[in-house]
């Protein structure tokens, strides 16, 4: 099965879906946002890595910025932050170099890496188009985290391509429905930049349904 185009869905959302189903689908679905000084950072740090003048070699390498990646198969589009080539034979040919070139996506965070599992599903997805896009196979990639300063290597294993695979058909099938999730309040919440949104202090909140039949039994009972 292959998706339209008009149906991908944003790479970045996997991981706004992985930290809160509600939030992905505020952005996504509903098209809503809100800047926070973490979001802001954030947007810097990604500002340097997209500069498409500083794509460069060095050594065995092979340099990429804000390479415009999509799969039909999966059905979402993106750009990689940094895509580094490096010189193997199991690689793919690249115009105007010699030899074959092993794709490797780098993807830059501003945080600690507190967030991990989410951003290395984030960095799976940017593999398999890769994969995809240039018919290879692509074994590990890499975050670099902006609080910390350090890169760290990712395997791309079955089970984490499984995980891609689940969560992005259940995205899917929420698009399809322009269904947004119920509040559930998560530890994430306070740092959230949707919050004022999102309204997480509504979960202790009674059903709508609940509410209406009280308000029914009491009229009842003053009628009485």
């Amino acid at each position: 099965m292959e998706y339209s185009e008009e149906d991908f869905l944003a790479i970045s959302g996997i991981q706004h879906y992985c930290f809160c189903p509600r939030q992905w689908a505020l952005i996504h679905i509903e098209q809503l946002w809100s800047e926070n000084r973490l979001t802001a950072e954030g947007e810097v740090l990604h500002e340097r890595a997209h500069d498409p003048l500083a794509d460069e070699k060095r050594g065995d390498k092979v340099i990429t910025h804000a390479m415009p990646v999509l799969s039909a198969r999966l059905g979402v589009r993106g750009v990689c932050d940094v895509v580094e080539f490096t010189q193997n034979e199991a690689g793919v040919p690249i115009v105007g170099r010699e030899g074959k070139w092993l794709p490797a996506p780098v993807e830059y965070k501003h945080g600690d890496g507190a967030a991990q599992q989410a951003d290395a599903l984030q960095l799976c997805v940017q593999a398999m188009c890769l994969e995809d896009m240039l018919c290879c196979r692509i074994e590990e990639g890499f975050l670099f985290y902006g609080q910390t300063r350090r890169r760290t290597c990712v395997p791309l294993t079955q089970e984490l391509r499984a995980q891609v695979q689940e969560m992005l058909t259940e995205m899917h099938r929420l698009y399809a429905r322009a269904y947004t999730p119920r509040v559930k309040r998560r530890p994430g919440c306070k740092s959230c930049s949707l919050s004022e949104l999102c309204l997480p202090g509504l979960e202790r909140t009674r059903a709508a349904s609940a509410y209406i039949e009280s308000a029914l039994r009491e009229a009842e009972e003053g009628m009485e």
